[in-house]
């Protein structure tokens, strides 16, 4: 039987949804979870149920920031690929502990975990939010990303040069993931598809930025999910075109490389609401609100790497992604 696959945060939404695609691809998958409190943790608690009962998952309840537990799992597992995913998620700054001792602790610990255990691939989990205040759209990898104007951002961008060097010091392929706007079923309650449908529901006020004058590219977890599963076979190999006096930034003297995954297909925030009215039958309360710090007006996925190597990219309508996620609203909440 070949070696497991280790999903992290596979409690969390994207790793949730990863897992069981593996698993339905036949793959032995263990997922590791912290179950920290940053949302509604009976959810987390709901999504990892799902899983254990399969013969095919083995479930590690972990925080990646100690990095004797997280040796000490690649140690009993032996695995040969990773996707990292576990993450402090969010652009509002709050608190920066949790950012710190999750996306920048945490992924150094696997990344020396990774290295002293041999892993053929590690994919890891990056973020539109790196483009930060860039304004040439769509954004693309082959552009510089240097100017993140959240925390969350920063260190998105920091985990891409870790990988980086760490691709560089020791061989260790890596592959770098940038997701645009994730929703879908079992998703996040702090995101906006999530949050408008269930204030709508409960006839609640919805917070709306700009007027709804803000553009997503809204991508469908299950394209999100494609896309990785693609990707986990395809190892980064050094670019050897690459020029020193003109870098790229999407490849380089190393087995690293870094893809956008997005819909390549910009919504207006007003448009989403109105299908999520639609969806459920009841009209938007509306508050209006500056946009945060930390936001941007607009994004979109420049996604042809990701198109040209591995024949993929997400098309799924954000008509029909609505629609399916309501329905699982529905289900899961008994609305």
């Amino acid at each position: 039987m070949s070696a497991p696959i280790l999903v992290t945060g596979a409690a969390g939404f994207i790793g949730f949804h990863v897992a069981r695609r593996l698993m339905a691809d036949g793959h032995q998958v263990v997922g590791v979870d912290s179950f920290t409190p940053y949302y509604d943790v009976s959810l987390k608690e709901a999504r990892f149920g799902t899983l254990t009962p399969h013969n095919t998952f083995v479930g590690e309840r972990l925080d990646l920031a100690d990095a004797e537990a997280t040796r000490d799992l690649f140690e009993r597992h032996r695995f040969e690929k990773v996707i990292h995913l576990a993450a402090q998620p969010g652009v509002r700054f709050v608190d920066p502990q949790p950012y710190t001792a999750s996306n920048l602790i945490g992924f150094m610990n696997m990344l020396e975990a990774c290295r002293h255990g041999g892993i053929r691939h590690l994919v890891y989990a990056s973020s539109s939010s790196v483009y930060g205040a860039n304004r040439k759209l769509p954004f693309s990898e082959h552009d510089s990303a240097d100017h993140p104007i959240s925390l969350y951002a920063a260190t998105k961008k920091a985990n891409e040069m870790m990988a980086h060097s760490y691709a560089s010091l020791f061989g260790l392929p890596c592959t770098g993931l940038r997701f645009f706007t994730v929703y879908g079923p079992w998703g996040r309650p702090d995101m906006a598809v999530y949050k408008f449908t269930h204030a709508i529901a409960e006839g609640r006020e919805i917070q709306v930025a700009q007027a709804g004058r803000v553009w997503r590219d809204f991508t469908y977890v299950d394209d999100i999910v494609e896309g990785i599963v693609r990707l986990v076979d395809r190892i980064p190999a050094p670019d050897p075109t690459w020029d020193a006096e003109h870098p790229d930034p999407a490849t380089g003297p190393a087995p690293h490389r870094v893809y956008n995954i997005g819909n390549d297909s910009p919504e207006e925030v007003n448009d989403l609401i109105a299908l999520i009215e639609d969806a459920l039958g009841k009209k938007a309360k509306r508050v209006d609100v500056p946009l945060p710090p930390g936001d941007v007006l607009e994004t979109r996925a420049d996604v042809t790497d990701l198109r040209r190597d591995v024949g993929f990219a997400p098309a799924t309508s954000l008509e029909e992604g609505i629609r399916r996620f309501v329905a699982w609203y529905r289900d899961y909440h008994r609305a």
